[in-house]
């Protein structure tokens, strides 16, 4: 590196760690995207430099759902084998929220010390990030439809997608969800090592096929699959009647590990990260262990405890989620020891950029399956009456309704509300989008993120 090169790099991360310092002091915010904006400036070609300097390599993760959980939990079975982990934690997973956190760890000569790398990404900037990165570990959770102000079609991410990691070397290790079709597809087209995860447990099948799937016909023909059940959407056991088309070969049995955390969607990325994990050459049992200890991300499914009630925080913020935070919920009811408590559920929809400033999803959602669970739903946020109106088009029978429906505008008013709503030693179930969650957070802990 040329001596100049050496000076801007310094420059970068020296006024990157004083611009976190400051921000951090100051309580303007978490620091996780302004100071990598700053040094990217400084130096354009800071990522690969920093990507280049990971011991082990480099593991992306990238999908519609479960990126972050997924990469936490990676992180904590790496990091209790004795690896050094670098993790976007905060969960900012566009190319400046990825500078900042591979900073912490760099010292001011540019070195960044650090075993892996672990990163989270945004499905529309894998391109773009695989121009610069050639990772040890690409692993790709789902396909589902996300944002589509801003992304476009599943399709059109999946084509995206093949383009970009077609030409990765052999030396990656690609894994990808045998239970999306478009995925397994995807990996059946690729010449580098490929493994598939998925489940194989036909107990957790749903009893039908919801109304937000994405990926009902085959890839390879556009023949309608067929389905011997569904988990979630669209992911589940299939083949194709018309050509040779199936789901792949499954590097572990999902059935052979435990839950991690509540919801079908949480065993995809236990298994997910079981499958990355073993491959690097951690144990069964070394991970198991790791996993029984593992705590939730900042409002996926993040249990907290105000006075003697349990909040429970479930992220929502597209159709599938959606469809399993109330499946979720539904189930915390169905278990619930006192049965005679009424359930309370706030949900806060807002409409801002991280959200996707197109909420019309909310009709792809079975909310019926809410409203016909009962109890009171409070709902605020932005697009708080967008919200409410699609709940009271839930209820077949608007005259013998099972539930409460109260509306807030004001989001303190909602939470304080619910909060008093909620009988003591219960829980309260909070189903917020994106932006939602950090001000929930906010409202309840004094913080947006950790």
């Amino acid at each position: 590196m040329h001596l100049i090169d050496r000076i801007r790099l310094g420059l970068a991360v020296g006024i990157s760690k004083t611009v976190t310092k400051l921000v951090t002091t100051l309580k303007l915010g978490a620091a996780s995207v302004l100071p990598g904006e700053i040094s990217r400036r400084l130096h354009p070609r800071l990522l690969p430099l920093l990507f280049e300097q990971a011991k082990y390599g480099v593991i992306l993760i990238v999908g519609t759902n479960g990126k972050t959980t997924t990469s936490l939990l990676l992180s904590k079975i790496l990091e209790d084998q004795g690896f050094k982990v670098t993790h976007n934690s905060s969960g900012a997973n566009l190319i400046n929220g990825l500078i900042t956190a591979l900073l912490v760890d760099t010292e001011i000569t540019g070195k960044l010390e650090t075993d892996y790398a672990i990163l989270e990404i945004d499905e529309n900037i894998l391109p773009l990030v695989l121009q610069d990165c050639r990772p040890q570990y690409l692993l790709a959770l789902n396909l589902f439809r996300d944002q589509l102000d801003r992304y476009g079609e599943v399709d059109t991410i999946a084509r995206r997608w093949q383009q970009a990691i077609a030409p990765l070397p052999p030396e990656t290790t690609i894994i990808l969800n045998a239970d999306d079709p478009t995925l397994n597809h995807l990996g059946q087209q690729l010449t580098q090592k490929v493994l598939f995860f998925g489940l194989n447990e036909p107990n957790l099948y749903l009893d039908e096929i919801p109304h937000a799937v994405d990926s009902i016909y085959c890839p390879s023909c556009g023949h309608l699959l067929d389905y011997q059940g569904v988990y979630l959407s669209h992911l589940g056991d299939y083949k194709c009647p018309s050509c040779d088309f199936a789901k792949g070969e499954l590097a572990i049995q999902s059935s052979e590990w435990s839950q991690v955390l509540i919801g079908v969607y949480n065993k995809y990325n236990t298994v997910a990260a079981a499958v990355l994990a073993q491959d690097i050459g951690i144990s069964h049992e070394q991970i198991a262990a790791s996993s029984k200890n593992f705590k939730a991300a900042f409002g996926r499914a993040e249990e907290l405890v105000v006075g003697n009630k349990q909040i429970r925080i479930l992220l929502s913020k597209n159709p599938v989620g959606m469809n399993e935070t109330i499946r979720a919920v539904v189930n915390d009811s169905d278990t619930s020891q006192d049965q005679s408590s009424v359930p309370v559920t706030l949900l806060v929809l807002n409409d801002r950029i991280p959200d996707g400033t197109d909420v019309s999803w909310i009709w792809d959602v079975d909310t019926e399956t809410l409203t016909k669970n009962g109890g009171k739903l409070i709902v605020s946020g932005d697009r708080a009456y967008d919200m409410a109106l699609r709940l009271r088009y839930s209820d077949a029978d608007s005259l013998n309704s099972a539930f409460e429906l109260i509306v807030k505008d004001d989001l303190s008013q909602a939470i304080a509300l619910a909060l008093e709503l909620t009988p003591d030693n219960s829980n309260l179930n909070i189903l917020p989008t994106y932006s939602a969650m950090l001000d929930v957070r906010e409202n309840l802990l004094g913080r947006k993120i950790l």
